[in-house]
């Protein structure tokens, strides 16, 4: 559809906007020219016989195995640079840009881009029918379905290829050939309102509609144009017999001329081509009535008509005068003009006679630049007088030059480039020399500067270095007293310190050793209130055969180690709220030194405990040592012969 849009807005084109401004061109009308949109390279993109779009469909449908990705990136690489193909993300809509490159492309048609999703491209595009239903319809019976399937070729159990754009492209080809020769108007249909409401416009809607139609364009070639227009020899026919006699054997121009004169219309109303005139729009109607009034009215514009001629006749002897007089001024400058062509060529021969010598000249002449400079170099030498005769023999073998070229008018350019040659080397070769000398020169004087600017820099240097190396002495022995200083006193704070430090460790060593005395006499009192009392037991306890506790004999209070302990460091891990099982299971699965080692400590630290419970609880329990719980519970675990929670029966 958009196709057909594309080459239905072309033919517009061509009919109102081109052909309209090549009319105007070929009659010479000083007509402005009108810009319009052409949509030539659209239409190329589509329908070109080699890469067009179509071929490129008609080509991956013809394939064994089509792809429509295969056929989206062959034609974004036929026309990479196409103004009118582009990739979809390029696209203002969302939802276009989220097609991937090989699934679409976008086109920009004159009204506007569309984006194509080429997914069921090559699907849509085959029109064939397979061979086998091809063979049913034509084996008919109704002879009207017969007729329509009678000239296709089956071809049996293949699948034959017909392209629905290749028939598309010659049924509009067809179509457009037969609306340019026929004669054709236009009816443009505009949009009011996107809503679809009536009596309610939108301004901006439809002037973007008249922009992308193209009818601006035309209306501005309207406004500058002349609808109406009809040939001199046309409009001399329709009006010759409403003239009289002498004003038939007019020229047609000429009669068209004299009518519109006369008429008095106004230039900007009509306009004279090369074979037509053309008129505003409803001017011929307003002239035609003019010629169809009545009589009286029509000898009137006859006689203006006559008038309007012999002006003319008059205004063109008048011209034709006017244009002998040019002619004669025009004869009379052309003979002033060769008169100083001759001038100017006369000039120019003698100028090209004698301009070898007279160039030569200016070259020996320019010489006296070099004597100047020479002059100047010798001047900067202490013994000039030996360059000085030198340079004055130069411009002697100058000034004889210059001479010999003017008394010789038959002297060559060669000759006298031989002579500049051999003089300008001389003043080369001089001024070398006189250079070399003064560099020379210059290079003595500067050598003496440079050794005298040494010797005084030596000397400078040398007391330099003696003032800095005594500088420095006196630097280091400062340094050395200052640090044998500050050695000194950090000795005597370090024996200070040293002093004090061992009469604190003294007083500290007395003090523990009476309070472990202290200690150690009433440890050993309790001892001995503890060995009275448990005799005592033992005597009653043997008077009134009861039993004896047998506790744990009392240990030493030692508040000193029980604090060494409790400030002992325990370690990188803290097992002491582990269970018995997250030990066991550490024991036999962790592979780490440290935390295996504080597991046995913890756990023979707990056995430590349970076996001094044990002990102080050894007479109260009725239980055997080698039991593992009371014999109550063993009993019942005995009886119980249905396991409510365990398929294996716990058997012991």
């Amino acid at each position: 559809i958009n196709y057909c849009n594309e080459k239905l807005q072309q033919f517009f084109n061509e009919r109102i906007l081109k052909f309209e401004q090549e009319l105007y061109r070929k009659e010479a009308l000083d007509i402005p020219e009108v810009k319009f949109s052409d949509n030539q390279d659209c239409i190329d993109l589509i329908e070109t016989k080699n890469h067009g779009l179509f071929t490129i469909l008609d080509e991956e449908s013809k394939l064994p195995k089509p792809n429509y990705n295969h056929f989206t990136i062959e034609a974004h690489s036929k026309w990479s640079n196409h103004f009118r193909l582009a990739l979809p993300r390029t696209s203002r809509l969302k939802s276009h840009r989220e097609i991937r490159d090989d699934e679409g492309f976008l086109i920009r048609h004159f009204a506007g881009a569309v984006c194509y999703q080429t997914k069921q491209f090559i699907e849509k595009n085959n029109d064939a029918l397979h061979a086998s239903l091809e063979g049913i319809v034509q084996e008919s019976s109704n002879p009207r379905i017969k007729k329509f399937f009678e000239t296709l070729n089956s071809q049996k159990g293949k699948l034959t290829f017909i392209s629905v754009g290749s028939k598309f492209k010659s049924q509009l080809s067809a179509l457009m050939e037969k609306l340019r020769n026929n004669g054709t108007n236009f009816i443009r249909c505009i949009k009011p309102n996107n809503r679809m409401i009536d009596h309610q416009f939108d301004g901006n809607l439809s002037l973007n509609q008249l922009k992308c139609s193209g009818m601006t364009s035309v209306l501005e070639l309207m406004g500058h144009g002349f609808p109406s227009r009809t040939p001199f020899a046309q409009l001399y026919d329709m009006y010759k017999d409403f003239i009289p006699t002498e004003l038939r054997g007019l020229n047609p121009r000429t009669f068209c001329e004299a009518m519109f004169h006369s008429l008095k219309l106004s230039d900007q109303d009509f306009k004279f081509g090369v074979s037509k005139v053309f008129f505003r729009p409803g001017k011929f109607a307003e002239f035609d009535k003019i010629m169809k009034s009545d009589p009286e009215n029509l000898k009137g514009i006859i006689s203006n008509v006559k008038k309007f001629l012999v002006k003319s006749r008059w205004i063109k002897s008048i011209f034709c005068a006017i244009s002998v007089i040019k002619l004669k001024n025009k004869i009379l400058y052309r003979r002033e003009s060769l008169i100083k062509i001759q001038k100017h060529i006369k000039g120019h021969l003698a100028r090209k006679r004698h301009q070898p010598r007279i160039q030569g000249m200016l070259k020996i002449k320019g010489l006296d630049l070099k004597l100047q400079q020479l002059q100047a170099v010798a001047s900067q030498l202490k013994d000039s007088e030996s360059s000085s005769k030198e340079i004055k023999q130069l411009q002697v073998e100058i000034l004889s030059a210059m001479n010999n070229i003017k008394k010789d008018p038959k002297i060559g350019a060669s000759a006298i480039d031989k002579m500049h040659t051999l003089l300008l080397s001389r003043a080369d070769s001089l001024m070398s020399v006189l250079q070399k000398k003064v560099q020379d020169q210059k290079n003595a004087e500067e050598q003496a500067r440079l050794r005298k600017i040494q010797e005084e820099m030596e000397a400078e240097r040398k007391r330099k270095e003696e003032e800095e190396r005594r500088k420095r002495e006196e630097e280091e022995n400062r340094k050395k007293k200052a640090e044998m200083e500050a050695r000194r006193k950090q000795e005597e704070e370090l024996r200070k310190k040293q002093e004090e430090e061992e009469r604190k460790a003294e007083e500290a060593m007395k003090a523990q050793r009476m309070k472990e005395a202290a200690e150690n006499e009433q440890f050993r009192q309790q001892l001995e209130q503890e060995r009275q009392d448990h005799e005592l037991a033992l005597r009653l306890a043997q008077e009134s055969n009861d039993q004896l506790d047998h506790s744990p004999v009392m240990q030493r209070n030692n508040n000193k180690l029980n604090r060494i302990d409790s400030n002992k460091p325990k370690g990188k891990y803290d097992l002491s709220k582990w269970k018995y099982s997250e030990l066991r299971d550490t024991i036999n699965t962790s592979c780490d030194i440290e935390l295996l080692e504080a597991c046995r400590h913890e756990f023979h630290r707990r056995l430590k405990v349970y076996h001094a419970w044990k002990a102080k609880n050894r007479k109260r329990s009725t239980m055997d040592e080698n039991e593992r719980a009371p014999k109550s519970v063993m009993e019942a675990a005995n009886k119980t012969t249905n396991q409510r929670y365990f398929r294996i029966p716990f058997v012991r």
